[in-house]
Protein backbone atom coordinates (compact mmCIF):
# COMPACT_ATOMS: atom_id res chain seq x y z
CA UNK A 1 0.00 0.00 0.00
CA UNK A 2 1.38 3.37 -1.04
CA UNK A 3 0.10 6.50 0.71
CA UNK A 4 -0.34 9.90 -0.87
CA UNK A 5 3.15 11.34 -1.43
CA UNK A 6 2.31 14.95 -2.25
CA UNK A 7 3.98 17.19 0.41
CA UNK A 8 1.29 19.85 -0.09
CA UNK A 9 -1.29 17.31 1.04
CA UNK A 10 0.53 16.78 4.35
CA UNK A 11 1.00 20.53 4.77
CA UNK A 12 -2.81 20.71 4.91
CA UNK A 13 -3.57 17.32 6.47
CA UNK A 14 -1.25 17.37 9.51
CA UNK A 15 -2.66 20.61 10.99
CA UNK A 16 -6.17 19.48 10.05
CA UNK A 17 -5.83 16.17 11.89
CA UNK A 18 -4.39 17.93 14.95
CA UNK A 19 -7.28 20.41 15.08
CA UNK A 20 -9.80 17.58 14.66
CA UNK A 21 -8.09 15.75 17.53
CA UNK A 22 -8.52 18.78 19.81
CA UNK A 23 -12.23 18.72 18.99
CA UNK A 24 -12.47 14.98 19.58
CA UNK A 25 -10.95 15.57 22.99
CA UNK A 26 -13.87 17.87 23.72
CA UNK A 27 -12.25 21.24 23.01
CA UNK A 28 -13.77 23.53 20.39
CA UNK A 29 -16.82 21.50 19.39
CA UNK A 30 -17.21 22.21 15.70
CA UNK A 31 -13.45 22.24 15.04
CA UNK A 32 -13.78 18.66 13.76
CA UNK A 33 -15.58 20.07 10.74
CA UNK A 34 -12.34 21.65 9.52
CA UNK A 35 -10.71 18.30 8.76
CA UNK A 36 -12.28 17.41 5.42
CA UNK A 37 -12.41 21.00 4.06
CA UNK A 38 -8.70 21.48 4.86
CA UNK A 39 -7.70 18.25 3.11
CA UNK A 40 -10.04 19.12 0.24
CA UNK A 41 -7.76 22.03 -0.60
CA UNK A 42 -5.43 19.41 -2.09
CA UNK A 43 -7.52 16.27 -2.78
CA UNK A 44 -11.19 15.58 -3.50
CA UNK A 45 -13.64 15.91 -0.58
CA UNK A 46 -14.74 12.29 -1.10
CA UNK A 47 -11.19 10.98 -0.75
CA UNK A 48 -10.59 13.28 2.23
CA UNK A 49 -13.65 11.85 3.99
CA UNK A 50 -12.43 8.31 3.38
CA UNK A 51 -8.97 9.08 4.78
CA UNK A 52 -10.36 10.89 7.81
CA UNK A 53 -12.90 8.31 9.01
CA UNK A 54 -10.44 5.67 10.35
CA UNK A 55 -8.53 8.45 12.14
CA UNK A 56 -11.78 9.73 13.66
CA UNK A 57 -12.60 6.24 14.94
CA UNK A 58 -9.21 5.99 16.70
CA UNK A 59 -9.68 9.45 18.20
CA UNK A 60 -13.14 8.43 19.39
CA UNK A 61 -11.69 5.42 21.19
CA UNK A 62 -9.13 7.55 23.03
CA UNK A 63 -11.74 10.17 23.97
CA UNK A 64 -14.15 7.49 25.24
CA UNK A 65 -11.45 6.25 27.61
CA UNK A 66 -10.68 9.80 28.75
CA UNK A 67 -14.29 10.66 29.60
CA UNK A 68 -15.22 7.12 30.74
CA UNK A 69 -18.94 7.26 29.97
CA UNK A 70 -19.55 10.74 31.38
CA UNK A 71 -22.45 12.13 29.38
CA UNK A 72 -25.98 13.49 29.37
CA UNK A 73 -27.67 10.17 28.67
CA UNK A 74 -31.10 11.64 27.97
CA UNK A 75 -29.62 13.67 25.11
CA UNK A 76 -28.07 10.53 23.68
CA UNK A 77 -31.31 8.55 23.97
CA UNK A 78 -33.04 11.27 21.95
CA UNK A 79 -30.31 11.97 19.39
CA UNK A 80 -28.77 8.60 18.55
CA UNK A 81 -31.85 6.82 17.11
CA UNK A 82 -32.46 9.86 14.92
CA UNK A 83 -28.81 9.89 13.85
CA UNK A 84 -29.13 6.27 12.70
CA UNK A 85 -32.01 7.34 10.47
CA UNK A 86 -29.90 10.19 9.10
CA UNK A 87 -27.00 7.85 8.31
CA UNK A 88 -29.36 5.50 6.48
CA UNK A 89 -30.72 8.41 4.44
CA UNK A 90 -27.17 9.48 3.61
CA UNK A 91 -26.25 5.96 2.49
CA UNK A 92 -29.36 5.53 0.35
CA UNK A 93 -28.89 8.91 -1.33
CA UNK A 94 -25.08 8.86 -1.55
CA UNK A 95 -25.03 8.82 -5.34
CA UNK A 96 -27.53 11.66 -5.66
CA UNK A 97 -26.57 14.14 -2.94
CA UNK A 98 -24.67 17.28 -3.93
CA UNK A 99 -21.95 17.80 -1.31
CA UNK A 100 -21.93 21.53 -1.94
CA UNK A 101 -25.60 21.88 -1.02
CA UNK A 102 -25.07 19.96 2.23
CA UNK A 103 -22.05 22.09 3.17
CA UNK A 104 -23.99 25.27 2.38
CA UNK A 105 -26.96 24.12 4.48
CA UNK A 106 -24.78 23.31 7.49
CA UNK A 107 -23.07 26.69 7.20
CA UNK A 108 -26.40 28.53 7.16
CA UNK A 109 -27.63 26.58 10.18
CA UNK A 110 -24.45 27.47 12.05
CA UNK A 111 -24.90 31.20 11.44
CA UNK A 112 -28.58 31.07 12.40
CA UNK A 113 -27.60 29.41 15.66
CA UNK A 114 -25.04 32.11 16.43
CA UNK A 115 -27.59 34.84 15.53
CA UNK A 116 -30.05 33.30 17.97
CA UNK A 117 -27.40 33.42 20.70
CA UNK A 118 -26.58 37.06 19.97
CA UNK A 119 -30.15 38.38 19.83
CA UNK A 120 -31.81 36.16 22.43
CA UNK A 121 -30.14 37.40 25.60
CA UNK A 122 -32.03 34.98 27.85
CA UNK A 123 -30.53 31.99 26.04
CA UNK A 124 -27.19 32.87 27.63
CA UNK A 125 -28.60 32.55 31.14
CA UNK A 126 -31.36 29.95 31.04
CA UNK A 127 -30.85 26.31 30.08
CA UNK A 128 -33.36 24.81 27.67
CA UNK A 129 -35.25 21.64 28.50
CA UNK A 130 -35.07 18.42 26.50
CA UNK A 131 -37.38 18.30 23.50
CA UNK A 132 -37.66 14.93 21.70
CA UNK A 133 -39.09 16.52 18.53
CA UNK A 134 -36.22 18.98 18.21
CA UNK A 135 -33.75 16.31 19.17
CA UNK A 136 -35.15 13.99 16.53
CA UNK A 137 -34.83 16.68 13.86
CA UNK A 138 -31.29 17.76 14.72
CA UNK A 139 -30.15 14.20 15.37
CA UNK A 140 -31.33 13.12 11.91
CA UNK A 141 -29.63 16.08 10.26
CA UNK A 142 -26.45 15.42 12.27
CA UNK A 143 -26.37 11.79 11.15
CA UNK A 144 -26.97 12.75 7.52
CA UNK A 145 -24.42 15.58 7.34
CA UNK A 146 -21.87 13.54 9.26
CA UNK A 147 -22.24 10.71 6.75
CA UNK A 148 -21.93 12.98 3.73
CA UNK A 149 -19.05 15.22 4.83
CA UNK A 150 -18.21 14.68 8.55
CA UNK A 151 -20.03 17.94 9.35
CA UNK A 152 -22.44 16.71 12.02
CA UNK A 153 -21.16 19.16 14.64
CA UNK A 154 -23.50 22.14 14.15
CA UNK A 155 -26.77 20.10 14.06
CA UNK A 156 -25.64 18.25 17.19
CA UNK A 157 -24.81 21.52 18.91
CA UNK A 158 -28.06 23.14 17.83
CA UNK A 159 -29.75 20.72 20.21
CA UNK A 160 -27.16 20.26 22.96
CA UNK A 161 -25.61 23.72 23.46
CA UNK A 162 -28.89 25.35 24.66
CA UNK A 163 -29.03 22.73 27.43
CA UNK A 164 -26.05 24.55 28.99
CA UNK A 165 -24.28 21.42 30.20
CA UNK A 166 -21.04 21.95 32.07
CA UNK A 167 -18.02 21.62 29.72
CA UNK A 168 -16.87 18.10 30.67
CA UNK A 169 -20.44 16.75 30.46
CA UNK A 170 -20.99 18.48 27.12
CA UNK A 171 -17.71 17.08 25.80
CA UNK A 172 -18.47 13.56 27.04
CA UNK A 173 -21.90 13.65 25.38
CA UNK A 174 -20.35 14.76 22.09
CA UNK A 175 -17.65 12.09 22.34
CA UNK A 176 -20.14 9.23 22.80
CA UNK A 177 -22.52 10.56 20.15
CA UNK A 178 -19.89 10.89 17.43
CA UNK A 179 -18.08 7.69 18.41
CA UNK A 180 -21.35 5.84 17.79
CA UNK A 181 -22.06 7.75 14.57
CA UNK A 182 -18.56 7.18 13.16
CA UNK A 183 -18.66 3.48 14.02
CA UNK A 184 -21.98 3.14 12.20
CA UNK A 185 -20.51 4.86 9.13
CA UNK A 186 -17.75 2.25 8.68
CA UNK A 187 -19.89 -0.37 6.92
CA UNK A 188 -21.56 1.95 4.38
CA UNK A 189 -18.22 3.67 3.68
CA UNK A 190 -16.70 0.26 2.97
CA UNK A 191 -19.46 -0.63 0.51
CA UNK A 192 -19.07 2.78 -1.15
CA UNK A 193 -15.35 1.96 -1.77
CA UNK A 194 -14.04 4.71 0.50
CA UNK A 195 -11.34 2.46 1.98
CA UNK A 196 -9.03 1.73 -0.94
CA UNK A 197 -5.35 0.92 -0.39
CA UNK A 198 -4.12 4.49 -0.90
CA UNK A 199 -6.63 5.95 1.55
CA UNK A 200 -5.89 3.37 4.25
CA UNK A 201 -2.11 3.82 3.85
CA UNK A 202 -2.49 7.60 4.12
CA UNK A 203 -4.67 7.21 7.22
CA UNK A 204 -1.94 5.11 8.83
CA UNK A 205 0.69 7.78 8.09
CA UNK A 206 -1.44 10.43 9.82
CA UNK A 207 -2.59 8.19 12.68
CA UNK A 208 0.21 8.97 15.20
CA UNK A 209 -1.11 12.53 15.46
CA UNK A 210 -4.48 11.27 16.73
CA UNK A 211 -3.69 10.36 20.38
CA UNK A 212 -1.53 13.45 21.00
CA UNK A 213 -4.13 15.87 19.66
CA UNK A 214 -7.07 14.16 21.37
CA UNK A 215 -5.40 14.16 24.80
CA UNK A 216 -4.49 17.84 24.33
CA UNK A 217 -8.20 18.53 23.78
CA UNK A 218 -9.13 16.63 26.97
CA UNK A 219 -6.57 18.67 28.94
CA UNK A 220 -7.85 22.00 27.57
CA UNK A 221 -11.47 21.20 28.55
CA UNK A 222 -10.38 20.72 32.15
CA UNK A 223 -8.62 24.09 32.18
CA UNK A 224 -11.42 26.30 30.86
CA UNK A 225 -14.46 27.69 32.72
CA UNK A 226 -18.05 27.18 31.52
CA UNK A 227 -18.77 30.71 30.25
CA UNK A 228 -15.50 30.95 28.34
CA UNK A 229 -16.10 27.48 26.91
CA UNK A 230 -19.48 28.45 25.45
CA UNK A 231 -18.23 31.77 24.11
CA UNK A 232 -15.52 29.86 22.29
CA UNK A 233 -18.06 27.38 20.91
CA UNK A 234 -20.21 30.18 19.49
CA UNK A 235 -17.20 32.04 18.07
CA UNK A 236 -15.97 28.90 16.33
CA UNK A 237 -19.44 28.19 14.96
CA UNK A 238 -19.50 31.69 13.47
CA UNK A 239 -16.13 31.27 11.77
CA UNK A 240 -16.80 27.75 10.56
CA UNK A 241 -20.30 28.67 9.39
CA UNK A 242 -18.85 31.44 7.22
CA UNK A 243 -16.22 29.04 5.86
CA UNK A 244 -18.81 26.39 5.02
CA UNK A 245 -21.08 28.89 3.26
CA UNK A 246 -18.12 30.10 1.20
CA UNK A 247 -17.15 26.51 0.32
CA UNK A 248 -20.74 25.56 -0.49
CA UNK A 249 -21.29 28.53 -2.82
CA UNK A 250 -17.91 27.98 -4.46
CA UNK A 251 -18.71 24.34 -5.20
CA UNK A 252 -22.07 25.24 -6.76
CA UNK A 253 -20.77 27.96 -9.07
Amino acid sequence: MTPILDPWFYAAAIPAVFVVGLSKGGFGGTLAMLGVPAMALVISPIQAAGIMLPILVVMDGIALLAYRGRADWLSLRILLPAAIAGICIGWLTATYVNDGMVVLLVGILSLLFVADYVFERNSRQTASKHNPLKGGLWGTIAGFTSFVSHTGGPPFQLYVVPLRLEPALFAGTAVIFFAAVNAMKLVPYYYLDQFDATNIATSLVLLPIAPIATLCGVWLVKKIDTETFYRLIYALMLLIGCKLIFDGIASLT
